[in-house]
């Protein structure tokens, strides 16, 4: 295994809607997923609990083709930024993220992602609508 690229993850009291888009980004970035994979990413909601505040991403990832510009079929993956209400505002967000048909919860700095799992979500589906 290579060594985990950790991001500097942003404090609660500078967190906005969009630098946490960033951020996300920024933890893609590190991933070691082939060129030919696009993705685009979106906000989803915002959830209030009772210690924290929880905002939801969602990126959506393809491999577009000359022969299919449009895929049959895309991988999610869910990421969740999570603020405390009871920790310091100066402490840094807590980041998990979650694969789209999966209930594993990952960290970005403990987990190093796969590829793999991108293709056996869209496989799976292709599967699928075969099937169908």
């Amino acid at each position: 295994e290579t060594g985990i690229k950790n991001i500097q993850w942003i404090t609660g009291n500078n967190f906005t809607v969009k630098r946490g888009q960033q951020q996300i980004e920024e933890v893609i970035s590190t991933w070691e997923v082939h060129e030919s994979w696009l993705h685009w990413s979106e906000f989803l909601q915002e959830e209030e609990l009772n210690h924290s505040k929880r905002y939801r991403y969602r990126v959506c990832w393809s491999v577009p083709t000359r022969r299919k510009p449009i895929p049959r079929a895309t991988a999610s993956v869910y990421f969740v930024i999570e603020i405390s209400k009871i920790k310091p505002a100066t402490a840094p967000v807590e980041v998990f993220f979650t694969l789209e048909s999966s209930r594993l919860i990952h960290r970005p700095e403990q987990c190093h992602f796969r590829e793999k799992w991108l293709k056996d979500i869209i496989e799976n589906k292709i599967i699928l609508m075969e099937r169908l």
